[in-house]
């Protein structure tokens, strides 16, 4: 895999022209040969020099610009998580309301049989017959002693009915308590899903300003590929006028072989990254275990690019389960088997979820350019989500957010299995270490999931460890 590394370097270096060779004056000139050869050498030099300063320009633009585009992107899937987690805050409120006008209907009917009690339990002591009762025999006595009796039984039976008095007057109070938590918790319930609907349009918000955005950038891009083709077909051009001097044929021919010989590495380097996908494949196939952890975060999670008409409604509490999860180096190897085992998958903006690719989405823009809403695939913080959904680690569809899932580590100390981030605030791009200088990562539209040599440029000062 080392090799692979050196070659994409390689390769990187030649495709942006920062290495050119100055071919010597031909072999035994005359005088005027020499000095005409000299002077055309001077000028190609001059000219070379400024196309490939030219370039390599372009190329800068270029990069600025898709770091631009995908910070962009994931805002959206950062108003997108927003969004999910208020309509979750406006359930739970409505799920309150519920719970607090179903205590004030028990608090009324408990009044009203406290009540219907009372009233019967007077009316049989009062009208019944001798047979009745004890108490209503002796209310119906005609001797003195009965009469006394009588007298000390209505003492008791008002006292009971204070006492009975006494507790509906606690069961209003109760009631009124209730009825007042009840109108909070509607408060509450209203006020989140106020929040909900302006998350929702905080994301719709975002959504088209990414879209304005990434128009423009696409037209931008557009003409800066245009002067890159031109300024690569003038220094075709020069390279071609020098074609006639033996050195510069020697040059070439030095150069071609190096071609490919590297063409040939390279082949290499992709058959070996092959056949470390095919052997991940196979592992991630046989971890049954891994599986069913993905499948039930898969089933707990919302979402994050779901948009249709929200109403909010109580959710039923999902039973909370202790997920299993492995620790160490056994985890850190079942997350990189199941992230190489999608080497290959295209590129696809929105797509990725714990149980693997998904159908992309729509950005208005780049990714829309590419078909990326029709495509199955991954972008770089799904295949981060696919690969850790193995272990029970659940991650939302956000870099940013990602970024503050785990231990933060300093980038230098970094370790196979830790999570690697770009931009400001980890808002561009995400990607998984794998040792050596490698990582793994869904880099941008019209790619696929591939092994890369570590970038420092635009790398956050920390990355992030999931597991020891």
């Amino acid at each position: 895999m080392m090799l692979g590394v050196t070659l994409v370097a390689l390769v990187a270096i030649g495709s942006t022209g920062s290495v050119v060779a100055v071919p010597p004056p031909p072999p035994n000139p005359g005088d005027d040969e020499l000095a005409s050869a000299g002077a055309l050498v001077q000028s190609g030099i001059g000219e070379l020099g400024a196309l490939v300063t030219l370039v390599a320009e372009a190329d800068q633009q270029l990069a600025r610009l898709d770091d631009e585009v995908a910070i962009r992107r994931e805002a959206v899937n950062r108003a997108l998580v927003d969004l999910q987690n208020a309509r979750a805050a406006a359930d739970t409120a409505a799920a309150v309301v519920q719970a607090s006008q179903q205590a004030l209907r028990d608090a009324t009917a408990q009044i009203s049989a406290a009540q219907h009690d009372f009233d019967a339990f007077a009316r049989s002591l009062y009208t019944g017959g001798p047979d009745t009762s004890s108490h209503a025999a002796l209310l119906g006595a005609s001797s003195p002693d009965s009469v006394l009796d009588r007298a000390q039984i209505l003492d008791r039976l008002s006292l009971g009915r204070d006492a009975v008095l006494d507790e509906l007057q606690r069961a209003r109070t109760q009631s009124a308590n209730r009825d007042s938590a009840a109108r909070a918790a509607k408060q509450e319930a209203d006020s989140a899903a106020s929040q909900a609907e302006s998350q929702r349009a905080a994301a719709e918000q975002a959504i088209a300003s990414a879209r304005d955005a990434l128009a423009s950038q696409a037209d931008r891009r557009s003409r800066l590929e245009g002067e890159r083709t031109s300024a690569q077909a003038r220094l075709d051009e020069a390279r071609a006028a020098f074609g006639g001097l033996e050195s510069s044929r020697a040059a070439y021919e030095t150069w071609d072989e190096q071609r490919r010989a590297e063409e040939q590495a390279q082949a290499e380097a992709e058959a070996a990254a092959q056949r470390a996908a095919q052997q991940a494949a196979a592992r991630v196939a046989a971890n049954a275990a891994a599986r069913e952890l993905a499948s039930q975060l898969a089933e707990l999670a919302v979402p994050h690019t779901d948009l249709e008409e929200y109403t909010p409604t109580p959710r039923r509490s999902t039973p909370t389960t202790q997920i299993p999860t492995v620790t160490g180096s056994a985890a850190i190897e079942t997350v990189v088997d199941r992230g190489m085992s999608q080497l290959g998958v295209q590129y696809a903006w929105g797509g990725g979820d714990e149980n693997g690719p998904t159908l992309g989405i729509r950005d208005g823009g780049v990714a829309d350019s590419y078909g990326d809403f029709g495509k199955i695939g991954f972008d770089c913080s799904g295949l981060m989500i696919y690969a850790f959904a193995g272990i029970g680690i659940s991650l939302p569809h956000y870099t940013g957010y990602q970024y503050l899932a785990g231990e933060q580590v300093p980038s230098a100390q970094m370790k196979r299995g830790d999570m690697i981030f770009y931009g400001p605030n980890a808002s561009q791009h995400v990607g998984l270490y794998l040792g050596d200088g490698q990582m793994l990562e869904a880099p941008q539209s019209g790619s696929v999931v591939k092994v890369s040599p570590v970038r420092w440029d635009g790398m956050t000062p920390y990355v992030v460890r999931m597991v020891s």
